[in-house]
Formats: C-alpha cells, structure tokens, sequence
C-alpha cells in the first residue's frame, strides 16, 4: 500500500516497522491504524520475515490519537475526516436515536490495530524511543517484548480525557502488570518514566537511547537465526491464548497437537540431527504453508 504514516522495512530475516508522523509526536490517526494492519499482513505473508520490531521516528513512540479534530476527536458520529480510527459503515445510531452496539461502526479502530498485531505469526517486539501514551501505550500490549529507552514515558491517560481504556487493553494489561497496578495507572491516568514500567513488568528492559534499536534487533536476531519459524508461530499463540484458558487441561490438549504435528514435519528432524551433528539448523517448513491441519484451533470470534 501507499505509505505515507509508517514505514517498513525488510532486511535480513527481520522487519521494522516505524511509526512515521515524527512532526505530530506519531500521534495515532485512521490512515497510520490501517497502514499497521496491512504492515502485519504483509509480514504474515513473507516467509523471510522472522520477528517484526516496531519503533517510532524522532523523539515520540506515539503521543496518543491525533487530537486535531477537538471535542469531536472521540465522537465517531461527528467524524467524517480522513484521520478517523472509526471503521467504515453506515450509523449505529437507529431512527429512533437508540444505538446498536453491535454493529461494525461501533468497533474501537485501537483494538483493530491490537488485534491484528495479537493475530501475528511472527513475534513482536515494541522498541519504545519515546512517549508513548494513550493509543500509544496500549498498541505495545499484544507485543511480545517491550524495551524502552531511558526517554521513554507512558501514560494510560484516558480518565483525564474523560474516556475508558481500548484497544482491548481491558483484557491485556491486567495480565501483564497485574490488576492493582493496572487499575493504578488508569485510574490516575498519570504519565510515568521507563523505570517505572519496568519495575511494573509493561517492559522487559530499559537501555539508553544509542543502544535501544541495536538491542532490538539483536534479540530479534537470537529468534531470526536460531529458531523454526514454524514453531514460533505456534509457540506465541499457544502462550497467549492460553492466558484465558481455565485449566491446564486446555493447554495439555493443544501442546499434544503440536507436538505431534511438529514431530511429522522436517522441522523436528532437522532440529535433531543439527544438534547432533554440532552445526547450524536449517528447518525446511514455511509458515505459509507448513502450519499443522488443526490451526487455527479456537472457535470463531465476532466481527470476523
């Protein structure tokens, strides 16, 4: 697609995308949410690509949405500019002026961009150069690892803006942090340091800011260079869907597919008969064509 608020690019086994508004702090408009889907999309897609790091240009990750649009920025109604983050369709709003929630207008663009980037086959790591906030903070949480620089800050801000948390953060954030400092950060809505994301597990490590790209894509190098593509894929939806598993039943059920799956497949032999013989591995499946009969295993979800 035309790229006109992000970047991609492909080099070596890893992609980076970048979030490019530098002059508007990357704040979050509709064009930047559909130019990120179609960026996963493609990086799905792309058999060369092994981890995907995300970043943002100048001195902001993403300062949150765009807020050009005044008292109409969170009013989906009212919005009919080119940086809306609301879905196209027809109203929600019915004749009789009540509201159907269920209809696709309705959806949060936020939790679009979330869930495409929770749906990843590649792993997902959130290179944080600077303030993230808002939209900003919450479009890391389906990322696999986060690391911040020195210059990083976020804040769950949406009280103080006279909104609720999205982008599905409801669902990620408690899991990550735990619900006491959850609740903490969006109840205050107050901005905080990278050390303090850290201390509270948002992010994995904090780096200076010379260092936090080369940091990124040296682990995402670990995975590119030594790992089976095929496997990770597997791997990352295993660990997040179990989340909302009720017990370990579930995941026993889904580990014994994959392992035998995997145990069929060139990969596992491979990985084998590498280590044995003390060289490099070089696993032959693809994860566009050599996903086991049985993925996607969940039940279908709404909207899609």
């Amino acid at each position: 697609m035309d790229r006109q608020e992000t970047k991609l690019e492909i080099a070596d086994g890893i992609a980076i995308l970048t979030l490019y508004r530098p002059d508007k702090l990357n704040a979050f408009t509709g064009r930047m949410m559909h130019e990120i889907i179609a960026a996963f999309d493609e990086t799905d897609a792309n058999d060369d690509v092994k981890a995907v790091i995300v970043t943002g240009a100048g001195r902001a990750f993403c300062a949150g949405a765009d807020l050009s649009a005044g008292a109409k920025t969170f009013d989906y109604d009212a919005r009919t500019d080119e940086q809306s983050t609301r879905p196209q369709g027809n109203s929600p709003v019915r004749a009789d002026g009540s509201v159907d929630y269920s209809h696709a207008a309705v959806r949060d663009g936020g939790g679009l961009c979330t869930l495409r980037i929770f749906e990843s086959l590649k792993p997902v790591i959130g290179a944080i150069n600077g303030a993230a906030v808002g939209i900003g903070v919450t479009m890391q949480l389906p990322m696999d690892i986060r690391i911040a620089s020195t210059d990083a800050k976020f804040g769950f801000v949406f009280a103080r803006r006279g909104i609720v948390p999205e982008a599905c953060s409801s669902w990620f954030l408690p899991r990550l942090v735990g619900i006491s400092r959850a609740m903490e950060w969006c109840a205050t809505g107050r901005v905080f340091g990278a050390q303090e994301a850290l201390e509270g597990g948002l992010v994995r490590q904090v780096v200076a800011p010379d260092q936090l790209l080369p940091t990124a894509i040296a682990l995402a190098r670990e995975i590119a260079d030594n790992t089976a593509p095929v496997s990770v894929a597997l791997t990352r939806q295993m660990l997040w869907r179990m989340l909302g598993a009720d017990h370990p039943m579930e995941a026993h059920k889904i580990d014994s597919r994959a392992i035998y799956a995997r145990g069929r497949q060139g990969d596992a032999k491979e990985g084998v008969v590498s280590f044995l013989e003390k060289r490099p591995a070089v696993y032959p499946d693809k994860v566009s064509a050599n996903m086991p009969d049985f993925f996607p295993w969940w039940a279908d979800r709404p909207y899609e």
